[in-house]
């Protein structure tokens, strides 16, 4: 078992910036990948980043794409989203979640940590 504890949620105004970061626990050994997801009130759950544990590489939503950045410190089992130039429709709540393989779906998800932006 895996467990994901994500932090670093807040209220800032348009135009700022945010870390946010997800500590993972149990048995970290085995995952493969990390990602960020969101959901805004009233709709679904999409995809905003992932990162490789092992290898570093990345992925981005295009809505994301040159404002936020995904990275993972590996000593610590910890994953950054590193959010700039927030924007209203940035406002969700964000899950931290891991899977084991690089062709499975996302095994494990934090409880979520809610970032609200301002106009």
């Amino acid at each position: 078992q895996v467990q994901l504890v994500e932090s670093g949620g807040g209220l800032v105004q348009a135009g700022g910036s945010l870390r946010l970061s997800c500590a993972a626990s149990g048995r970290t050994s085995s995952i493969y990948g990390m990602g960020w997801f969101r959901q805004a009130p009233g709709k679904e759950r999409e995809f905003v980043a992932a990162i490789s544990v092992e290898s570093a590489i990345t992925s981005y939503a295009n809505s994301v794409k040159g404002r936020f950045t995904i990275s993972r410190e590996t000593a610590k089992n910890t994953v950054y989203l590193f959010m700039n130039n927030l924007k209203p429709e940035d406002t969700a709540i964000y899950y931290c979640a891991a899977r084991i393989s690089q062709f499975t779906m996302y095994d494990y998800w934090g409880q979520g940590t809610r970032v609200t932006v301002s106009s």
